[in-house]
């Protein structure tokens, strides 16, 4: 089998390629069915329902267009999303009446995170962040240690102020203390792909990851790949890949990346697990679209991680 010079497989390249520029098609092709509701107010009395979904999109096309690797066809369908989601928030208004509205919620912030990563401001909403982020009620909202993460990540991609101690949020999540790897379970799985995601920016700052998690990740992710492989839990292999992208040399084996690849589908629908997909298109883009965001991601991640070792 053909490597690189770093060891990195070929075919694992050839396969993120394909998953990254698959899946961004089908998230471009079925943007429409992601569009909030034509009476959609700040309030979201169901943000997950389609908020959520339209800001993973926006992240994912967010880091096709910062990473630069995939195809000018792919870097236009990318913007067109960014584009798209931008003009259903309102040109960023929607984020500003919630922000304003509700002060102390961050979903605005991290989502707003994913424009700011590319280009796209909202004046007042960055005047509005820089306040609340000064107050100490904001500082001290109480959230989980890997959503903490997150919401300081969102800050440090939006250019909103704020102190932060990276080495000491890391340390207060499930991996930042290196714990026994066999009691991992779905939902710690998911708090630990997170945690690396933010505290790395996406692969962006794979070297400020701090040594132990570094080499706890390198010699267990193969482990917790294996497992969720064998139950088809496409979702969840396919954070994991990406958690390996954002490692400093990510080494994720062909034959992982060959099954998560075989599952997609042609037209680069992802399933989330080895379940029938339904044949509705709507029911379709609600029950999978998070798995396609995260197949979007792995691919665009695992292709730049790879190219960038292989120049190394």
């Amino acid at each position: 089998m053909n490597t690189s010079p770093t060891g990195a497989p070929v075919p694992a390249r050839q396969a993120a390629h394909l998953v990254a520029a698959r899946a961004l098609g089908w998230l471009h092709r079925n943007r429409s069915l992601g569009a909030l509701p034509p009476d959609t107010t700040a309030e979201l009395a169901d943000p997950d329902s389609v908020y959520k979904p339209l800001g993973e999109s926006a992240l994912a096309a967010s880091l096709v267009l910062r990473e630069g690797m995939a195809s000018v066809a792919d870097q236009r369908a990318a913007r067109d999303m960014m584009d798209f989601a931008w003009t259903q928030l309102g040109s960023g208004d929607l984020l500003y009446e919630r922000q304003l509205r509700y002060p102390l919620i961050t979903d605005p912030l991290e989502v707003y995170a994913y424009f700011a990563r590319v280009g796209y401001r909202h004046q007042r909403l960055d005047t509005l962040l820089d306040h609340l982020g000064s107050l100490t009620a904001h500082r001290g909202t109480e959230m989980l240690p890997n959503r903490r993460l997150a919401v300081a990540n969102a800050a440090r991609v939006a250019g909103v102020p704020r102190q932060v101690d990276w080495g000491e949020l890391i340390d207060a999540t499930w991996l930042g203390r290196a714990p026994e790897p066999w009691m991992i379970d779905w939902l710690t799985a998911y708090c630990m792909t997170h945690s690396v995601f933010n505290a790395t920016d996406w692969g962006a700052r794979a070297d400020e990851l701090p040594p132990v998690a570094r080499d706890y990740l390198t010699d267990w992710l193969p482990v917790w790949m294996d497992i969720w492989l064998e139950t088809q839990e496409w979702d969840l292999v396919g954070e994991l890949i990406i958690v390996d992208a954002c490692l400093p040399r990510p080494s994720c084996e062909p034959e992982v990346w060959e099954r998560f690849a075989a599952a997609q589908h042609p037209d680069g629908l992802m399933p989330r697990n080895g379940e029938p997909v339904d044949e509705d298109p709507a029911k379709a883009f609600r029950d999978h679209h998070h798995t396609v965001v995260v197949a979007s991601v792995a691919g665009t991640l695992a292709l730049s991680r790879y190219h960038d070792a292989a120049a190394v």
